[in-house]
């Protein structure tokens, strides 16, 4: 089955993982990289899928309604795969106004186009795809009430077998919203249009929220990258509050799988963890 998908941030870290996995998977699907071309964007990348006949780069600011909306009808595009976004929680802080504009004002002209374009067609909105990548920032923290750690066999749901747990609890997909920073702020509200979307107009859409992701490409203000950079280059590591937080991790190519997986697979208004 042809395919026409964009997908947005390509260019980036986590983005630039999907479309290699997209491009080299699908080879019947035309796959474009729409992406700004920021700090945090880099095609070389993308250097090993430049040439393929299947893969196209188109350089535009998700806040351009108009040549969006253009996009989808030039290229009859029936699904969206939406990485862009600022991430950075300490730019964040110190410029909330970038934050909100791309992530909640981009994400609402991607929803606006493509509702326009797909309900101007007779099939409406019969195998289309919205698929929002959000973050797991958007429900706070989680109160660490074991720092020592718990070693199995556990008391709590909070772990897996061989890791230990230093919490109580899990974020489930039911978990409330809490957001702590401008970013995961802009984040939250991203979500909430995607979710409005869906109940608003019909639109299928899908959310999920990841944990911090790792490895290759990733940019260098990124706390593993930065960790080993200061390191090699004999610098001070910036440990943040007293040193106790604990990250979960997600390695990138895993996440890209994951995400063919539920964009194929997974039934639409689902939001999942």
């Amino acid at each position: 089955m042809k395919r026409n998908i964009v997908i947005t941030g390509g260019a980036g870290f986590i983005g630039s993982h999907v479309v290699r996995l997209f491009v080299n998977r699908y080879p019947e699907y035309n796959i474009i990289n729409l992406d700004k071309l920021t700090y945090a964007g880099n095609l070389a990348n993308l250097k090993d899928v430049e040439d393929e006949p299947n893969y196209k780069f188109v350089k535009m600011d998700i806040c351009d309604f108009e040549a969006f909306y253009q996009l989808m009808q030039d290229e009859k595009i029936d699904g969206i795969i939406h990485l862009a976004a600022e991430s950075h929680v300490d730019r964040s802080i110190k410029d909330p106004f970038t934050f909100a504009k791309t992530n909640v004002m981009g994400t609402l002209s991607l929803l606006q186009a493509a509702k326009l374009y797909w309900e101007s067609l007779p099939e409406k909105y019969e195998g289309k795809r919205f698929y929002h990548i959000s973050t797991d920032e958007v429900y706070g923290a989680l109160k660490m009430n074991h720092p020592e750690g718990i070693e199995p066999p556990f008391k709590t749901v909070a772990s897996s077998e061989g890791h230990k747990a230093y919490g109580d609890e899990f974020f489930y997909e039911t978990t409330k919203y809490n957001p702590h920073s401008p970013y995961s702020a802009a984040k939250a509200s991203s979500d909430h249009f995607v979710r409005a979307y869906h109940d608003t107009y019909g639109m299928p859409t899908i959310v999920t929220n990841c944990s911090n992701n790792y490895g290759p490409y990733q940019f260098p203000e990124k706390l593993i990258p930065l960790f080993i950079n200061n390191i090699r280059h004999r610098k001070p590591l910036p440990v943040y509050g007293k040193g106790e937080n604990v990250r979960d991790w997600l390695y990138v190519e895993d996440h890209a799988r994951a995400i063919d997986v539920i964009f194929h697979e997974v039934p639409q208004q689902f939001y999942l963890n």
